[in-house]
């Protein structure tokens, strides 16, 4: 459980900082903040994934309570206007605010009376249910209640301005907005303005338009008596197909939390429940089966991030039957030896050099932590033709060098996971031998010959292909100054000796490219070791860049130049167990970090410079995954 009091609620600035995520198990969503404050256009409580986990529209915007107690009218929502005025300012009256069993509540009080709500969404379904509990009257016979509907209807990624009046259709329990969504409740009362100029502060924190115009469709009615509920739900798709009740939603939502820890070998109220609960919100069902939704709230489905998270969203937390058909159809849809990467920007792209190294290493660990020796029999055919297009050579220059080692690149492109671009330029390019790339390019070799051999085949080709680059390895990568291995070599400039934290996988990887180096990588990674993650360049480095803050350019400039990714901590676990250099402790950082921004889950970044604010996604699947895993593996010592 999470839980936070007045010295967070009642701070605009702490309980704003911390959000809260339900989701749908589609891609769709509801997500807001401790306070009620919406700091970011992805704030609402109705968004629903369309054609994937990534393309999603936002409808109902807020359900805002006001209590009426006698003749005074109380609002206990918050909003920011575009002059930055705070009104209503509820937060100050929120008692308390908790995530149970995966559940938010807020808990107000106003004098002696005080007011709960709660709410979850369904699985398989864009429904969400909100219940409103009169915890105490505080003497009063009846306290009044009424529930304030903003609507919108947009791209979950712009904003809408007020212009002209848009389509709602009143029911006989609410009302329906353009033909998209349907909100039902008691005592309608229908109204019908735009509210103009509510600001999301984040946005404008990123250099983004930071306003949007919503419609007050009307407000709900009801008189409660102590320990009198009240419901209201909202659901897209079918609207003749109303939900359950909100208190069923919510019921059916903890049940669901519980049984997820449970399935993952947690127990309730544990950090390892946490973290299967917030894996459960990654794990979705797409278009072709089970998916990854890569981070809340912008990311849908990336089969790096995917791969990635896979043994630590799938094979940690009890779900290798969802795992087996994920690399079933992540198998089906390699072209040219690579794996799709996302749709997110329209069209299928294949424009990874890693993603599809990351397949073969989940494939692997599905097989020798489930014994499913079918599905590697299965993939095979898959897995053969990732090899053999990366000796022939596919996309982007991918090809397996002279030496035997991996190679790729193009001119404006970032294939690496350090991908980022500013106007079609990459800011780490990494052209030429990735470290990493060959470290994951060697246990995919040594994979597929297991693969092979399962199917009653001859894996020699493929260990002969892992022997000839292991051979050159330790000679192209080892430093000359003994500070672990080079980030690239054969780059268009020659080598590259950035002290970076791809190293890690030549020597924590199952099948690890060169065991030896273990103590010398993990000496030269410690400037980059925080208590959230690892640095992703040494701050010696001129380029180090120690906040990731500012615009798109400036964020984008410090994403990989310095920047704190909790992912790292797999790896750098796994590095320290090996080389007895582990202790229990070495997470605790980062389980604190649990209460600290996407509450219950892991931020996908945080500044370089302490004390390390958490930025990117609040809640990203491989920072999820990974400290999933890291947290095993320490439980062993």
């Amino acid at each position: 459980m999470v839980r936070f009091g007045r010295q967070v609620t009642g701070s605009l600035a702490e309980a704003s900082a911390r959000e809260w995520l339900v989701t749908d198990g589609l891609g769709g969503f509801a997500m807001g903040t401790v306070s009620g404050l919406q700091t970011r256009r992805y704030h609402g409580l109705l968004i629903t994934a369309t054609a994937s986990p990534g393309k999603r529209l936002l409808g109902l915007s807020s359900l805002d309570p006001v209590l009426v107690v006698g003749d005074r009218r109380v609002r206990l929502a918050t909003h920011e206007w575009a002059d930055a005025t705070i009104a209503p300012n509820g937060h100050v009256l929120l008692d308390e605010f908790a995530v149970v069993d995966g559940v938010p509540r807020w808990r107000w009080s106003v004098g002696s009376v005080l007011l709960e709500a709660e709410l979850a969404m369904t699985h398989g379904r864009s429904a969400l249910g909100v219940c409103y509990r009169l915890v105490s009257s505080g003497g009063a016979a009846a306290v009044g209640l009424e529930v304030e509907a903003l609507a919108t209807r947009r791209d979950v990624h712009g904003e809408r301005s007020a212009w002209g009046e848009p389509g709602v259709e009143a029911t006989s329990d609410g009302f329906v907005f353009e033909g998209a969504y349907r909100v039902r409740g008691p005592g309608f009362v229908a109204a019908g303005e735009w509210y103009r100029g509510i600001r999301h502060r984040e946005e404008a924190a990123r250099g983004l338009n930071a306003t949007e115009d919503v419609w007050f469709a009307g407000r709900f009615t009801a008189s409660l008596a102590t320990g009198g509920t009240v419901g209201i739900e909202a659901w897209s798709g079918d609207l003749d197909a109303p939900p359950p009740p909100a208190g069923s939603i919510i019921t059916a939502a903890r049940s669901r939390a519980l049984a997820v820890a449970g399935a993952a070998g947690a127990p309730s109220g544990s950090v390892d429940a946490l973290l299967a609960h917030a894996a459960d919100q990654l794990v979705v069902a797409g278009s072709g089966g089970p998916t990854v939704v890569a981070g809340y709230p912008w990311f849908g489905d990336w089969s790096r991030d995917t791969m990635t998270s896979y043994e630590g969203l799938l094979l940690e937390t009890g779900r290798a039957d969802e795992g087996r058909a994920l690399l079933l159809a992540a198998g089906a849809s390699v072209s040219e030896g690579m794996l799709a990467n996302t749709a997110d920007a329209g069209g299928t792209e294949y424009n990874t050099v890693d993603g599809s190294m990351w397949f073969l290493h989940a494939v692997g660990r599905h097989v020798e932590r489930t014994g499913d020796t079918d599905l590697g029999v299965a993939l095979l055919p898959a897995i053969q033709s990732i090899v053999d297009h990366h000796v022939s050579g596919t996309r982007f220059g991918i090809r397996v060098d002279a030496d035997g080692l991996l190679t790729q690149g193009a001119d404006g492109w970032a294939l690496t996971w350090m991908d980022a671009r500013v106007d079609g330029h990459p800011i780490t390019p990494r052209q030429g031998k990735p470290v990493e790339v060959n470290a994951l390019w060697l246990r995919g070799l040594r994979v597929a010959s297991r693969m092979a051999v399962l199917a009653g085949s001859d894996g020699s080709v493929f260990d002969a292909l892992a022997t000839r680059a292991a051979s050159v390895f330790a000679a192209r990568f080892v430093r000359s100054d003994g500070r672990g291995l080079l980030d690239v070599v054969d780059g268009p400039h020659g080598d590259d000796a950035s002290i970076r934290p791809n190293q890690l996988l030549a020597v924590s990887l199952p099948d690890a490219a060169l065991p030896s180096a273990l103590h010398a990588v993990l000496d030269a990674v410690e400037p980059l070791v925080t208590s959230i993650g690892l640095r992703s360049l040494d701050p010696a480095d001129p380029r180090y860049r120690g906040r990731h803050r500012g615009g798109v350019l400036a964020r984008d400039e410090a994403y990989h130049q310095g920047t704190v990714w909790p992912w790292l901590n797999g790896p750098y676990v796994d590095a320290a167990v090996r080389a007895g250099r582990a202790n229990p402790t070495m997470l605790d950082g980062l389980v604190a970090h649990l209460g600290e921004w996407g509450l219950g889950s892991v931020s996908e970044t945080a500044d370089g410079n302490a004390p390390h604010d958490a930025t990117g996604c609040p809640f990203q699947a491989w920072s999820v995954a990974e400290l999933l895993r890291a947290r095993r593996l320490l439980s062993a010592l």
